[in-house]
């Protein structure tokens, strides 16, 4: 009888279970992978750029990990001071038949006591107000990165539909001369066009095909600089730009403080101010130092007990804590027109760029109601005379590229207008995600 080696059949369902798992596993991160490639490669709309960019971006990290250390300083500026442990020997002898002997002369003493210096509950209170609003400049620090990265993602992506555009235009370019090339090829078989008419098209049909590789350029190099700001390869973007009209413009000023991450700045520094004069004034009541202490003697002599409180005298308190409120005092007076000065700027940054988004579309409404149908015309009435034998192919050639200048001068000051839109309307920061701003104690 043949000797078979094998599996055993009480093994072969376990092993059978283990292959299965192991490709199911395979499977799911085949799957995975191809999901996170796909999504990778798939084209980024402007707000899943914001989102990615607000997500990885590695200064709004810092900008969080700043407010998460300053919250950390606010609790610990409501705390006590640490009470010192003093030891010590007193009155030792130095001389004699008793010296560096501890326990026979009546004066030597060990000691060892605690002292604690107590800081009133109102010094304790206005220190933690300094320390909670140190916490709120920092918040206004984060908002302002927060609302940077919104605005240069804004910018990159707008400029990436449009150089996106851009190359579709110029592809329709290449694509229409590169037809009427072999027309013109086709015509100078049957005698109809001249060698010349052919070398014309050839050189017009060149210089297109590298102002199509520029665009290309341009758009590639759009697309890098929105992977800076969105932390990842941005294969391509997809979607319309947003209508040129902002809200920021109609904001109440009450209202635009609260949003506007330079003024919410600037009234976090007068709160800091405000609350450090504070501080400094309830600094010139001096804290008290409170402490006791044992002191055992040698066996024959009664141990003690000492209590005692050190009193610090300000006696230049003119000079000295006088002048340091009077510092305080005069930050407060800076940041106070430090954030007249802002508001002045903003509101004129405002209305400027206000003033430019209506001029910008007007401007385009004007170049689409009357420069783009007369260089659509004149490519009509260029290959019309083309075709009647009464005008050139260079005519023709000449007005197609006229009406793709004239597209792209559309598309030039859309793309302008566009960007001046996404500088007015992401310098704020909406309320919503104002108030998100991580804060751990």
């Amino acid at each position: 009888m043949p000797f078979t080696i094998g599996t055993p059949s009480c093994r072969r369902a376990p092993l059978r279970a283990h292959s299965l798992f192991a490709a199911l596993i395979l499977a799911s991160v085949m799957s995975a992978t191809s999901v996170t490639t796909h999504a990778q490669e798939a084209p980024i709309t402007l707000d899943a750029a914001l989102q990615a960019a607000t997500d990885r971006s590695a200064a709004m990290g810092a900008a969080q990990a700043s407010v998460r250390a300053s919250s950390q300083a606010a609790v610990r500026a409501a705390q006590l001071p640490d009470p010192v442990l003093k030891a010590g020997v007193d009155n030792l002898p130095v001389s004699g038949e008793q010296r560096f002997t501890i326990g026979q002369d009546f004066m030597t003493m060990r000691r060892i006591g605690v002292e604690q210096e107590w800081v009133s509950g109102d010094k304790r209170r206005l220190r933690s107000a300094l320390a909670n609003n140190m916490v709120d400049r920092e918040r206004a620090g984060f908002l302002a990165q927060l609302a940077n990265t919104r605005q240069q993602t804004a910018t990159a992506w707008l400029n990436a539909v449009y150089a996106k555009k851009a190359v579709s235009l110029q592809q329709g370019l290449v694509s229409q001369m590169a037809h009427e090339l072999e027309a013109t090829k086709a015509s100078y078989r049957g005698a109809k066009a001249t060698a010349a008419d052919v070398t014309q098209a050839q050189a017009m049909l060149a210089q297109t095909q590298d102002q199509l590789l520029k665009a290309q350029q341009t758009f590639k190099t759009a697309l890098i600089s929105l992977s800076r700001w969105t932390a990842a390869p941005v294969p391509d973007v997809t979607g319309e730009a947003p209508a040129p009209q902002s809200y920021v413009s109609s904001l109440p000023v009450d209202e635009l403080r609260q949003v506007q991450p330079v003024l919410v700045a600037a009234s976090r520094e007068i709160e800091v101010a405000d609350a450090d004069t504070a501080v400094a004034n309830s600094d010139r009541s001096p804290n008290w130092t409170w402490g006791v202490a044992y002191q055992q003697r040698g066996g024959q002599y009664s141990n003690m007990v000492s209590v005692g409180v050190s009193i610090p005298l300000p006696v230049n308190r003119k000079n000295r804590q006088d002048r340091d409120a009077a510092e305080k005092a005069e930050l407060g007076t800076k940041a106070r027109l430090m954030y007249e000065d802002a508001q002045r700027q903003v509101e004129a940054d405002i209305r400027t760029q206000s003033a430019l988004l209506a001029s910008g579309r007007e401007r385009i409404a004007n170049l689409t109601r009357s420069l783009l149908p007369a260089a659509d015309q004149r490519v009509q009435l260029a290959a019309a005379a083309y075709s009647a034998g009464t005008g050139s192919l260079a005519d023709t050639f000449a007005a197609r590229r006229a009406q793709l200048d004239a597209r792209l001068q559309v598309l030039d000051l859309q793309r302008d207008v566009s960007q001046t839109w996404a500088q007015l309307e992401y310098q704020v920061v909406p309320a919503a995600m104002s108030a998100s701003t991580p804060v751990s104690q």
